[in-house]
């Protein structure tokens, strides 16, 4: 009777805990659409979206975010092309090819990379990041416009350190959550250890992994301290990798905190654009991840 009780308590527990994550969203959603939609319907969805220039003066203000999209898009985009790849052949590394006393050490540095705070990380990008992008665009001759360092290829360097954690840490559990029958079976028909793991167990856990690169992009899209640091601010659509930019995120952050009227409807407005933003990019990534779990 005991046991019985305990069960139908701990179920509910359980299920109060699935509602409160489901109210928070909720909450959020209704908050953020709430104080940002009706300035997006009094200003226009395509001046507010689209509109080029962000200048909140008093008295001849101008709202558009168009820059801040793009150069959220740049950022996010150079983080993948740089994170996703050597997140996930670093995965197979340590699940499969790396030395037990090798990996005694790599695993815990990867756990420690996720516990860093994000000012830390930017601090870093200011001290050795920002210089390296310097002395780069200067041998490649990328300096037109200005080489401060602070520009989209070093935000998305940044970036794209910031984010391996998370795609590293969880494209190994489902590596190692793959049966080892697989492994084996393809171990008995003569393939081998590379062939094994590349052509067999890669492609079983790719849900698990495309997972965790949709996670990290998530952080790379959300990601507002380390970028402020290195980015540039310029609301400016970028041009060039050398070029300065200013993320959504970003743009919220640096003026939120002096912001009045107008200028504060038109920040939150930006938060309603960068959650409409991460939804679609989630349902993009889940839809297509469904597909691929068919087949």
């Amino acid at each position: 009777m005991q046991g019985k009780f305990k069960e139908t308590f701990m179920k509910y527990i359980f299920v109060l805990s699935a509602f409160v994550s489901i109210i928070s969203i909720i909450l959020i959603f209704y908050f953020i659409f709430k104080g940002g939609l009706p300035f997006i319907l009094k200003q226009g969805i395509g001046d507010f979206i689209f509109g080029m220039k962000w200048k909140p003066t008093a008295g001849n203000s101008q709202f558009g975010i168009l820059p801040m999209i793009i150069g959220s898009i740049y950022v996010t985009l150079g983080a993948t092309l740089i994170g996703v790849p050597i997140g996930v052949l670093t995965a197979i590394f340590l699940a499969f090819f790396c030395p037990k006393w090798l990996y005694k050490y790599i695993k815990p540095a990867v756990n420690l990379m996720a516990a860093i705070p994000s000012i830390v990380y930017g601090f870093f990008g200011v001290q050795i990041l920002v210089p390296m992008s310097r002395n780069l665009m200067q041998v490649l001759h990328l300096t037109r416009g200005g080489n401060t360092g602070l520009n989209v290829f070093t935000a998305s360097l940044l970036l794209g350190i910031m984010i391996l954690p998370t795609i590293i840490g969880l494209s190994e559990a489902s590596l190692r959550a793959v049966p080892t029958s697989f492994y084996q079976a393809s171990m008995g028909l003569g393939a081998t250890h590379e062939r094994s793991v590349m052509k067999v167990v890669v492609p079983a856990a790719a849900s698990g992994i495309f997972s965790s690169i949709i996670l990290g992009i998530g952080r790379a899209i959300g990601e507002t301290m380390a970028v402020i640091l290195v980015a540039g601010n310029q609301t400016l659509i970028p041009k060039a990798i050398n070029n300065g930019t200013r993320t959504l995120t970003t743009n919220i952050v640096m003026e939120m905190a002096y912001a009045a009227g107008e200028h504060k409807e038109a920040l939150i407005a930006t938060a309603v654009v960068l959650f409409v933003f991460i939804i679609i990019i989630n349902s993009i990534f889940m839809f297509v991840k469904s597909k691929g779990d068919k087949y």
